[in-house]
């Protein structure tokens, strides 16, 4: 999915659009026992509950996609026959009617995930959007409907106590004892199958969303989906900073980083601009080209790109933003540690002066120590 097709999903599921009928719920506590299923009439809910709901389940396609929304692609052979496959074929065949459908889903995500010590939620809901025909204009036509989009949202929302406070009771005009509440958080991790691409169902794919993106729950993803393993864009970026420390060695200068991640910022920057719908990705060739543009020799590009194929892949899509941070050019030692605004980044120099490492940082602005500005001493004559 693209972020105009994620986009068009989201202001979709409204209460005056979405075509939910029900809401499916299993509660679970820490110890992965179910303390309740249950299942709810979305139209005989106060509108207060029913928004609720809805922004629960729309919270999954929220954030940003290749960071917290990860594509997961299966195989033409689960597609034809697999039981992770299956088993989310079911629950969307029959709308979640089928009573065993959902019970064997809610088991295999308790035995899959655990959050601790916090129960959580699990959220399933069915929706089907009759999608409008996109005019020349890029209009939404809302009479004329190419064709219906059936899928499936889960989400799953830890659970947690609100701890005792003193409340006012109107009926005895005095303040008391509030007693426990449980409380629904935003959910921690969810997907929407199939997922809607070019416009219409892709059974090829789900959208798996993880709230925190340095924790993807690859047990979760490995039981409900079998799409093997994922890297969380922390992980990316870790496994990057590693293929170039280890494959450009002596080259791996402050001028070569420094001019890697502004040809990335440049492209990230570029992307935006151009308002474009489709993720911003680049191949391991590409990325070895920023290098050879950076200086650094062949020798070194091939073995960067050799350690990046057995990381990644050899057809992987990196992602510019997960490698670097686009708003922050940090330098740091056990000494010291300098954050620069990106823009600045290529005045600093890296020198050896009289046998010593120095980083050379022009400064034009008032400097400030502990927040106290600071003059600078004369320059002494040569």
């Amino acid at each position: 999915m693209n972020q105009k097709e994620l986009n068009e999903i989201r202001r979709h599921l409204s209460l005056k659009r979405c075509g939910i009928h029900k809401i499916y719920g299993c509660f679970v506590s820490s110890g992965k026992e179910i303390i309740s299923d249950f299942q709810t009439s979305f139209g005989l809910m106060s509108e207060f509950e029913a928004e609720k709901y809805l922004s629960l389940l729309k919270k999954t396609l929220s954030g940003t996609l290749g960071k917290n929304l990860l594509d997961l692609s299966f195989s033409t052979q689960q597609v034809v026959d697999s039981p992770e496959h299956k088993r989310l074929s079911a629950l969307r065949n029959t709308q979640l009617e089928e009573p065993s459908a959902r019970a064997a889903f809610f088991q295999s995500v308790i035995a899959s995930l655990s959050l601790g010590d916090t129960p959580y939620l699990i959220l399933l809901a069915h929706d089907v959007y009759d999608v409008p025909h996109r005019g020349g204009d890029d209009e939404l036509q809302a009479d004329a409907s190419d064709q219906v989009f059936s899928y499936l949202l889960c989400a799953i929302c830890p659970v947690k106590e609100e701890k005792p406070e003193l409340a006012y009771a109107p009926g005895d005009k005095v303040f008391r004892t509030r007693g426990i509440s449980q409380i629904i958080s935003p959910p921690e991790l969810g997907f929407l199958f199939p997922t809607f691409d070019q416009r219409a169902a892709n059974l090829y794919h789900a959208l798996f969303y993880t709230k925190h993106e340095e924790e993807i729950h690859q047990d979760f993803i490995d039981e409900i989906f079998h799409t093997g393993p994922l890297l969380s864009a922390a992980q990316q970026r870790e496994t990057f900073q590693h293929a170039l420390t280890v494959s450009l060695n002596e080259t791996c200068s402050y001028d070569v980083i420094q001019g890697v991640h502004e040809q990335f910022r440049e492209r990230i920057a570029q992307h935006k601009e151009s308002r474009d719908p489709e993720p911003l990705d680049l191949s391991i060739r590409e990325v070895g080209a920023i290098l050879q543009e950076s200086g650094v020799p062949k020798a070194q590009i091939e073995a960067f790109e050799e350690t990046c194929i057995q990381q990644f892949g050899e057809n992987a899509a990196l992602s510019p933003s997960n490698l670097i941070d686009s708003k922050r050019f940090q330098v740091a030692s056990p000494q010291l540690k300098i954050s620069i605004d990106p823009e600045s980044s290529s005045f600093i120099e890296a020198r050896i002066l009289h046998g010593r490492k120095y980083l050379l940082v022009p400064v034009t602005d008032e400097v400030e120590v502990n927040g106290i500005p600071i003059h600078f001493p004369e320059e002494e004559p040569c």
